[in-house]
């Protein structure tokens, strides 16, 4: 597997993100994807995932999973490329589902 790869996949799938969310939860994304903080990062990444798990709750679900993973596959390259693919399929969908149900609203 080429680790090169995964990170141009991964960093692709940070950016598209950044795009898609509001500005204050990209800056906090880009601030989480510097080498520094990975001490933030890991358990971060830890908790969504098992918060994810737990998606009946009302204020925890399913979108924690991905994100959870997405934090996680920034330190082990072996999930980099697939979990890197799999977000942008989800925006890809996301985006997919907002225009349909969103018709006359403009893209930015």
């Amino acid at each position: 597997m080429a680790s090169g790869n995964g990170k141009a996949v991964l960093r692709r799938a940070f950016s598209q993100l950044e795009q898609e969310v509001p500005g204050k939860v990209a800056r906090v994304l880009r601030s989480l994807r510097h080498p520094d903080a990975r001490w933030i990062r890991i358990p971060a990444g830890v908790l969504l995932v098992l918060g994810g798990t737990f998606s009946i709750l009302p204020l925890l679900g399913l979108w924690m999973l991905p994100l959870g993973l997405l934090l996680i596959a920034y330190d082990l390259a072996f999930l980099r490329e697939p979990v890197g693919r799999f977000t942008l399929w989800l925006i890809a969908k996301w985006t997919s589902l907002r225009q349909r149900l969103f018709p006359s609203r403009s893209e930015d």
